[in-house]
């Protein structure tokens, strides 16, 4: 099994590093919409018109609390935590280019990806997937996204 420390963090601090370097626009966004105050990573970032979302994990929104239920619930609660975040950057499911998933157990992949299929009207972003030897808040599934967006 592969442990996976901060993964949204290493691929945002490589896409910084290179924009600062090109001139590019790069925007740090956390507006409290799921993720609480206080974390030291952003809900999302923006360069240019690419909007980089942080791993998300099935919490209630503005709380570190995972809903009960297990994977589905987690599934759920999940996309509609992504589906949240982008709107509060004035994106959509729609605009989700890539989509990387971790599950704590890999067998519970089939459950998920029923679940996930429904948040995509049959333009589904590529997508990776692998288990992990544990995830945030003993997360049963975990899934970073990045989406493209229209220049204000």
């Amino acid at each position: 099994m592969i442990r996976l420390v901060l993964p949204s963090l290493l691929v945002l601090a490589g896409t910084m590093s290179c924009a600062h370097h090109k001139g590019a626009s790069v925007t740090f966004l956390n507006p409290g919409t799921v993720l609480p105050d206080g974390l030291p990573f952003s809900e999302a970032v923006r360069v240019n018109d690419t909007l980089y979302l942080s791993g998300m994990v099935g919490v209630k929104p503005g709380t570190d609390a995972l809903v009960p239920g297990g994977i589905e619930a987690e599934s759920r609660q999940t996309m509609d935590n992504i589906r949240m975040t982008l709107e509060a950057h004035g994106a959509s499911l729609a605009d989700v280019v890539k989509c990387t998933v971790m599950l704590a157990d890999i067998s519970e992949w089939s459950t998920f990806n029923e679940i996930y299929k429904t948040y995509f009207s049959g333009r589904y972003p590529a997508r990776s997937a692998l288990g992990a030897n544990g995830l945030a808040l003993g997360a049963r599934i975990e899934v970073e996204c990045i989406a493209v967006v229209n220049s204000d």
